[in-house]
């Protein structure tokens, strides 16, 4: 017979499973921030927990400065509204005070706002109002090996996302994860969605970038993709930072297919955790020289220092 628990055996209960390397948690439903991982939790019947009825977003900090949060947020605002998701107004404060109460100088803010709790239906009106969710973890970016080596890709079975969904960054995360476990379970670091048209979109958590045989940053649209944030940056640094235009021939979004990902000169991830990675082979075929080329090291090399000392970047 199963037994039922009073409040201090649940207690108990969390600490028995094992530890789980979270730093802190504000939660707009506790009032407050937590640190310690087993009181990180969420009602059961938030809509953001069994509909994925809310939005995300996942910024850094390194060396004590967050990195390009205010465009981070901007970003989750756009989201939110497109789905009618009231957004706090002091997501800014509880991310540089959650930040500080972690400890971690090097970390990942992942930040969640969901309709809320308040029933188990579709509908979005029987919730008890938007709830606000920022977890603060360790960051861990690829291995050196993996920056110096480049990394491997395929392309993706999953189909891509339709439009509107393709545009908002909500927590219903399913195709992403079936990406993850697609690129895992062939052996590969990771695999692009690609249209019924041949043209590619993006990786689960990341956006895919080459750079063309004249030269040119190709970067596909955002018709069908997320804006990225370390992308749309980077587009910004290939015009302004001086390696990085003499290396390259301009910037342009368009149609990329895979005859030009196969025939490009260079191929790269960016996002949030890699900043800029190479994707030395893709679909088992050699991209360009096969190791790491001049744009992507560049590249990785702008956004190290625009992190450091650059103006999205603030101190905590």
């Amino acid at each position: 017979m199963l037994k039922i628990l009073k409040s201090q055996d649940v207690l108990e209960n969390l600490t028995r499973h094992p530890a789980r390397k979270y730093a802190a948690m504000y939660s707009s439903w506790f009032g407050g921030i937590v640190t310690d991982p087993n009181l990180m939790m969420i009602p059961i019947d938030d809509h953001g927990f069994h509909r994925g009825d809310a939005v995300f977003e996942a910024a850094k900090a390194v060396g004590g400065k967050i990195y390009a949060l205010d465009r981070h947020l901007e970003r989750m605002h756009v989201s939110a509204s497109k789905i009618g998701i009231q957004m706090p107004s002091d997501l800014r404060d509880i991310a540089i005070e959650t930040t500080k109460a972690s400890g971690l100088k090097d970390c990942i803010l992942r930040y969640y706002v969901s309709r809320g709790p308040g029933g188990f239906t579709t509908n979005p009106y029987e919730t008890q109002g938007s709830q606000t969710y920022l977890v603060i973890t360790p960051l861990t970016p690829p291995s050196a090996a993996k920056y110096e080596n480049g990394v491997t890709a395929k392309t993706s079975a999953v189909k891509i996302k339709e439009g509107f969904f393709s545009t908002v960054k909500s927590c219903n995360y399913l195709p992403n994860v079936m990406m993850k476990k697609e690129a895992l379970d062939a052996g590969v670091d990771f695999t692009v969605s690609i249209d019924d048209h041949g043209v590619l979109a993006e990786g689960s958590t990341e956006n895919f970038a080459i750079v063309t045989k004249d030269g040119r940053f190709l970067v596909p649209s955002f018709e069908r993709t997320l804006r990225g944030i370390t992308l749309i940056r980077a587009m910004e640094l290939a015009k302004e930072n001086s390696e990085l235009k003499s290396l390259l021939n301009g910037v342009e979004q368009g149609s990329v297919t895979l005859k030009d990902v196969y025939e490009a000169r260079e191929a790269m991830f960016l996002g949030t955790t890699l900043d800029c990675i190479a994707c030395t082979q893709y679909d088992g075929r050699t991209i360009g020289s096969g190791k790491r080329g001049e744009v992507a090291a560049a590249f990785q090399r702008a956004l190290l220092n625009d992190i450091e000392q650059g103006p999205l970047s603030i101190q905590i």
